[in-house]
């Protein structure tokens, strides 16, 4: 317990000092929620790095390579990395020259403030909330681990650790402490996994004892179930607001792309780690140990306190850095997107900075509510992705390359989507749930909008052609 004691503690005084030193010089909401749109090339990787290995990676993403394989890495690892990495060579750089605070910033510049609403709401409560409630759960793990901690007492002082460090520092000290934690991430995944290698006999021993259907691509579920679950999770990350915030937070274009890029490809290789960890685990440990246990388990039995340390001290970096990017994504969304566009369009600097500390802690209270009632991580996660996805990716699509959508077909497409997908499982109907979601997002934007038109307020133009244009001319 000692070495676990002062690992954790060096942690958290680096943390809050640089929380403090942020608090004294982060003076405007732009700096606190966007940090400015000036963080540099590795400053981007590392916070990509740390935001992308949260609870998911260490806990959920483990226990899933236990229960189905390596098919897991195909499964959910693949599709995020490899639609993160469309989003950010696609559309990069003309997301960056708008300047946006968030993805409803986007409808809502395109629409009016009414249609950001939507995409603003699911993104504030849908995404940020019950995902930083896994972080909490998460971080609870490491305190239970290491001082036998009460669950609802870990998930109390997670809570006040994360408000207290995100209140102070905001998205700048969050993207700086980012980078710094990447590396204690990658320590601690890669030293975990060496263990494990040596726990189970080596790698020849390992691979004759595993079933050959959880070391294949397709594992037992076959390759159908493979594809659908990728589709599931994979179209969310073409609107995940962590990765715009990272976007709109580089100094330049070209930071945000070959920074992005980088980032998801490291961020991609520790990901397969995690299901490797749940496949080697199968050789020693229950096989009926509940897969969001393992971590905690494969961590405390094989590795000695002065290295396990390392790796509870990374997983609690990854937490840490998820956590506060998550509530400053639901901020962001709350403070721009609802207080200023539609309650006060004139408010001062000092309100915003009020409003967006006040959003912190309310983001926040609700992600501990949500913690203290949370049992099931991957599917929590999921369909917190899948909502997402099948409401606002075809809509984002839109706004980028087709002119002649209107907004009515935007906003009918949200909310028959966002219906559907909730709806989905008491209709028994013999389609995938989320193609399900996203062929009536689909269908219902391209029909509203050819027999609707354009309202006064709408700004008619497709952002993608028209960032094209621009650069072309500048050539």
């Amino acid at each position: 317990m000692a070495w676990y004691l002062s690992y954790i503690i060096i942690y958290f005084t680096f943390m809050f000092a640089l929380g403090v030193f942020y608090f004294l010089r982060v003076k405007s909401s732009k700096d606190y929620l966007i940090a400015g749109w000036n963080m540099g090339f590795w400053s981007i990787v590392g916070t990509i790095i740390s935001t992308f290995c949260g609870a998911a990676v260490f806990i959920g993403w483990l226990g899933m390579g236990f229960t189905v394989g390596l098919s897991g890495f195909f499964q959910f690892a693949l599709p995020a990395v490899f639609f993160s990495i469309l989003l950010i060579v696609v559309f990069a750089k003309p997301l960056r020259r708008q300047k946006l605070f968030t993805l409803a910033d986007l409808f809502s510049e395109r629409f009016g403030k009414r249609t950001g609403v939507i995409p603003s709401v699911l993104s504030a409560f849908v995404y940020s909330v019950p995902t930083l409630a896994l972080q909490m759960v998460g971080m609870t793990t490491v305190f239970t681990i290491a001082f036998g901690m009460e669950v609802n007492t870990g998930l109390i002082l997670a809570f006040v650790l994360i408000l207290s460090f995100t209140i102070l520092g905001g998205l700048p000290a969050t993207i700086i402490t980012d980078a710094i934690q990447s590396i204690i991430v990658i320590v601690g995944i890669i030293a975990l996994f060496i263990a494990s290698i040596i726990y189970g006999g080596g790698f020849g021993e390992i691979i004759s004892n595993t079933p050959v259907e959880y070391l294949t691509p397709v594992g037992p579920d076959g390759l159908g179930a493979v594809l659908l679950f990728a589709l599931s999770v994979g179209p969310f990350y073409m609107i995940w607001q962590s990765t715009w915030q990272r976007i709109f937070a580089s100094k330049t274009e070209e930071v945000a792309k070959s920074a992005g890029v980088t980032g998801f490809l490291i961020a991609g290789a520790i990901s397969f780690l995690p299901y490797s960890i749940g496949v080697i685990a199968r050789n020693y440990v229950p096989s009926d140990m509940d897969p969001d246990l393992l971590f905690s388990y494969v961590t405390v039995e094989m590795l000695p306190p002065y290295l396990g340390g390392i790796v509870l001290v990374g997983l609690l970096a990854a937490l840490m850095t998820g956590a506060t990017s998550f509530i400053l994504q639901g901020s962001s969304n709350l403070t721009v997107d609802l207080y200023q566009h539609m309650i006060n369009p004139d408010a001062s600097e000092k309100k915003m900075m009020f409003a967006s500390r006040l959003t912190v802690a309310i983001i926040s209270v609700l992600g501990l509510l949500v913690a203290f009632n949370l049992t099931d991580i991957v599917t929590m996660y999921q369909w917190a992705l899948r909502l997402s996805a099948a409401t606002l990716v075809f809509p984002f699509l839109a706004i980028m390359f087709w002119k002649r959508v209107t907004r009515a077909g935007v906003e009918v497409s949200m909310i028959l989507a966002l219906v559907a997908t909730l709806l989905y499982p008491y209709l028994n109907i013999p389609i995938d749930h989320t193609i399900f979601g996203l062929t009536i997002s689909l269908v219902s934007l391209i029909v509203v909008s050819l027999v609707t038109s354009h309202s006064k307020t709408e700004q008619i133009h497709a952002v993608y052609w028209e960032n094209l244009a621009s650069s072309k001319r500048k050539l």
